[in-house]
C-alpha cells in the first residue's frame, strides 16, 4: 500500500510515522509512506499556499494551483487509488472503512487541509482526471488540520494489511471484538490496602469457558 499525504506540516509525522508497527511495516515493505511538503509546490518566494477567502469571512484557504500541482506530480492511476479529503462534515472514518480500504485500493493519497480548508474547484479537477475521492471525518469534532486525521487512516488501514501484524488473528476485531477487557501479571495489585484481582475463570485454562467470557463482556 502506497500513501500518500499532501501537507504544510511535514515535521509532524517524523515520530509517529518512524516507530513500532508502522515503521516495520515500512521496513518490511508492506507500506510505503510519501509526506509532499504542498509548498514546494508554489512559485512566489513566500511559498505561500493560502488566501483570503471569497465573499469574506475568516481565515484562510488553500489555493488550488499548488494542490493541482502536488497532485498531478504522483502521476495518479485510476485504478485502485482513492484521494481523501479530511473535512469534518465528511462521512465518519471507522475501523470497517479502514479494512475495505485495504482491500480495495492499493494507492491512498491525503490531503491535510488547515484552517478554513481547500478551494472546492478541486474536487471537480480530481474528478476530472477519473480519480476517487472522498471527504472523511475522524469523528463528530474539529481539529485543526488534516495530519492527525491523515495519521489515523495510515494506522488503521495498515492493520488490515496482510503481514503488518504479524498474525492476521492479531486483529482485534476478529478475535473478539473491540473493547473486550484485557489482564497480565500480577494476578493480584494491591494499592492503598485495597486488593485489585483478575477474574478466576481467565486463570482457569478452559479456554471454552474463557472464549465464552470474552463474548459476554465485549463492550
Amino acid at each position: 500500500m502506497q500513501f500518500d499525504i499532501i501537507t504544510i506540516f511535514p515535521k509532524i509525522f517524523n515520530y509517529y510515522l518512524n516507530e513500532s508497527i508502522i515503521k516495520r511495516a515500512q521496513k518490511n515493505k508492506k507500506i510505503n509512506i510519501n509526506i509532499i511538503n504542498l509548498r514546494d509546490f508554489t512559485n512566489d518566494k513566500h511559498k505561500t499556499v493560502d488566501e483570503k477567502p471569497y465573499g469574506g469571512g475568516p481565515g484562510m484557504v488553500f489555493k488550488i494551483e499548488s494542490l493541482v500541482k502536488a497532485i498531478s506530480s504522483l502521476k495518479l492511476k485510476s485504478k485502485k487509488t482513492k484521494i481523501i479529503l479530511f473535512s469534518a462534515s465528511g462521512k465518519q472514518f471507522d475501523s470497517k472503512m479502514a479494512g475495505n480500504f485495504a482491500k480495495k485500493y492499493d494507492h491512498i493519497v491525503m490531503i491535510a487541509g488547515h484552517y478554513e480548508g481547500v478551494d472546492e474547484r478541486i474536487k471537480k479537477v480530481i474528478r476530472n482526471l477519473k480519480l476517487e475521492i472522498s471527504e472523511l471525518s475522524i469523528g463528530p469534532y474539529v481539529l485543526t488540520g488534516g495530519e492527525l486525521p491523515a495519521m489515523i487512516v495510515v494506522d488503521a488501514v495498515s492493520r488490515h494489511i496482510p503481514g503488518v501484524l504479524g498474525k492476521d488473528e492479531s486483529l482485534e476485531e476478529k478475535r473478539y471484538g473491540v473493547g473486550v477487557p484485557m489482564y497480565t501479571r500480577p494476578e493480584v495489585f494491591k494499592f492503598k490496602n485495597k486488593k485489585y484481582v483478575v477474574p478466576k475463570i481467565l486463570l482457569s485454562g478452559n479456554h471454552k469457558k474463557i472464549e465464552n467470557w470474552r463474548k459476554q463482556h465485549q463492550k
